[in-house]
């Protein structure tokens, strides 16, 4: 049977990037990109779907055939923590109706994202393993480890081949975040460029788990492309990149803009990531899909750095649209 994927979620930071990487694979009349509304340049087929909505997932799914659904749809962390009882409907509301879609219409697979926001302090801060417990301190957290426990039961229950990964911070230079904890570690590299001062929201050792888009991108195309056999965690993978502080980016950035400024705002934010790992066991995907990052910092910085001077100098980035 031929796959044909719907992405849920498609004009987010991950989700516009994986959109492509989708249709670059399957085809662009194989994937269905969705959002609450279009973009203004997408090229491929694009659907309104409000998430919240399951008769509309289903049309779309019955429309075209569907076998595949990644759900991307959520609200993130910061921005969750300013509205928590909406955010905790809108993103296990969105979940259930993909899921009961998906059991419902005999999807071959699920992708649901995770984060490591699902760690509080009951998980330790260093190496912290797949079974860490969880007890999240945020509405964003408490959503996610729900639905990684919801994404399991319906395996169980049911049958349904949902699989997850627990993503770090993400960086990415071809979208704009969209109201993380981590999303100074994209911001800063905006600043950079532009040769502005930046006001850092986290404190200046805060070291954090971070993946580049590229990484997250393969992880997630990786671990849907495993035999199902080889799926042991059936929760969410923990994944790592490369974990550093806001200081050990800056210093590296300095490296190509020496007289860049930075001074260090400590705002709610630095609550948040003061309960998150600093660093990640990701041995069991290692095992199971032989996951391994290819970028570290230093790679990081130069694709950032040469990625959005580049988009700069043609005018296709507006730094005031960053929702921070």
């Amino acid at each position: 049977m031929e796959t044909v994927v719907l992405v849920i979620g498609a004009n987010g930071q991950l989700g516009s990037v994986l959109t492509e990487s989708l249709q670059q694979k399957y085809g662009n009349d194989n994937v269905i990109a969705s959002d609450l509304r279009p973009k203004d340049t997408f090229e491929g087929i694009f659907e309104v779907i409000d998430a919240t909505d399951r008769d509309r997932i289903q049309e779309i799914v019955v429309k075209y055939k569907v076998t595949q659904i990644y759900h991307l749809a959520a609200i993130l962390s910061a921005k969750g923590e300013e509205t928590p009882l909406r955010t905790w409907d809108i993103n296990m509301k969105t979940l259930f109706n993909v899921l009961e879609v998906s059991r419902t219409q005999h999807i071959d697979k699920v992708f649901f994202p995770s984060s490591i926001a699902v760690f509080g302090e009951g998980a330790p801060l260093e190496q912290t393993p797949n079974n860490a417990y969880l007890d999240p301190a945020t509405v964003y957290g408490i959503s996610k480890a729900a639905g990684e426990n919801w994404a399991q039961y319906y395996y169980l229950r049911y049958g349904l081949d949902v699989r997850s990964i627990r993503y770090p911070g993400v960086i990415g230079y071809q979208s704009l975040p969209g109201g993380g904890t981590t999303d100074y570690a994209v911001d800063v590299y905006h600043k950079a460029v532009l040769e502005e001062d930046f006001n850092c929201f986290l404190k200046e050792d805060a070291t954090l788990p971070m993946i580049f888009m590229d990484d997250a991108i393969r992880a997630t195309l990786e671990v849907m492309d495993a035999p199902k056999k080889d799926i042991s965690i059936r929760t969410s993978y923990n994944i790592a990149g490369i974990s550093f502080s806001p200081a050990e980016v800056v210093a590296e950035i300095r490296k190509l803009y020496p007289d860049f400024k930075v001074q260090y705002q400590p705002d709610f934010r630095q609550d948040i990531a003061s309960r998150w790992p600093k660093t990640i066991d990701d041995s069991v995907a290692a095992r199971d899909w032989r996951w391994k990052p290819e970028f570290d910092l230093e790679m990081i910085t130069k694709t950032m750095v040469e990625k959005l001077r580049e988009q700069y100098k043609t005018g296709s980035k507006n730094l005031e649209t960053l929702l921070f």
